[in-house]
């Protein structure tokens, strides 16, 4: 698999990444077992692994992290990254309300307890999950100064956050923002749709204006999760309206005419920007995430990709 440095940084990273978020279903959940989707994203060569605190309330890493163990070695391999500021509803007491939460206290617990359950001294990259309506950004830069001088996080960056919302962050946390983790996919489209769609009466998705060149021009990794739709472009339901079906239709033919699989095709939409997306696989069948990795050796024309997104939209571009 193709790989690169992530601007700013010493992190060579593979193209596609590894979200961890479903590793802590129960057995029967899981068609695969952690230490195997594991090692089979490893002999693909994805090298980039996403956790965060809150998936499975941290039984996600602590899976992760005895499958690790099993392979000697491999945290010398990879890239680890983690999110947090999302707390559940009753943590730690009963009644507490789901929240979020950036405070200085929040911030350094949630590291520490990531690193105690992935078994690990440090985390590559930590990311801010959702963002906190009642942020102070003085207490954000405290918690990163101190756990980058502790070794304990060695690059930081952010969830689903407007550029406002980062440039206010900016403002007082010292270290660059690396990353910016966001929905993005064939279906969910809105910060490159806005793009052809300038002066034009379209739907906006809320705060993205200018998301995506800002990310850009910041050089900060936009790393989409959910990037085959939950898997609405691979297996639409029955039930599916009708621009996901057309689009769904419109990566299989595309993958039939390529000889390869259909998540190849709906990664490698997002592959073939130039904003050097980052798709953060997350699926727990070995065999789907074996056709994923295929993503890495599909080329798409820019009619090929422009077919895609106008079968999503529903209607042709412009």
């Amino acid at each position: 698999m193709k790989t690169y440095t992530l601007p700013t940084t010493d992190l060579h990273i593979s193209r596609l990444a590894y979200g961890c978020m479903l590793m802590s279903r129960r057995a029967g959940q899981v068609p695969t077992a952690p230490a195997q989707l594991l090692a089979t994203a490893l002999e693909h060569d994805i090298n980039f692994f996403d956790h965060a605190d809150v998936y499975g309330r941290g039984q996600s890493e602590a899976v992760f992290g005895e499958a690790l163990k099993q392979l000697p070695g491999a945290r010398q391999q990879v890239i680890l990254q983690s999110k947090c500021g999302i707390r559940s509803k009753d943590d730690p007491r009963p009644g507490d309300p789901a929240r979020f939460d950036f405070s200085y206290e929040h911030i350094m617990e949630s590291v520490n307890g990531s690193l105690r359950r992935l078994q690990t001294d440090y985390l590559d990259v930590l990311l801010l999950h959702r963002p906190d309506a009642l942020v102070e950004p003085q207490e954000v830069a405290r918690a990163f100064d101190e756990l980058h001088a502790a070794g304990k996080v060695r690059y930081f960056g952010v969830s689903n956050h407007s550029p406002a919302q980062i440039e206010l962050l900016k403002k007082h946390v010292r270290q660059p923002l690396i990353v910016n983790q966001l929905e993005v996919n064939l279906l969910h489209s809105g910060m490159i749709r806005e793009g052809i769609l300038v002066n034009q009466d379209a739907a906006r998705y809320t705060a993205a204006d200018g998301l995506l060149d800002y990310c850009r021009l910041n050089d900060i990794l936009v790393q989409a999760w959910s990037p085959v739709a939950g898997g609405r472009l691979i297996d639409p339901p029955q039930s599916a309206e009708a621009p996901v079906r057309a689009a769904a239709a419109a990566v299989a033919r595309l993958a039939a005419e390529k000889h390869t699989s259909r998540e190849a095709i709906a990664l490698g939409w997002l592959l073939r920007h130039p904003a050097g997306i980052q798709p953060i696989i997350g699926t727990t069948n070995v065999e789907r995430l074996r056709a994923s990795c295929e993503a890495d050796a599909v080329s798409l024309s820019r009619e090929e990709w422009y077919t895609l997104l106008a079968a999503a939209r529903g209607e042709p571009v412009p």
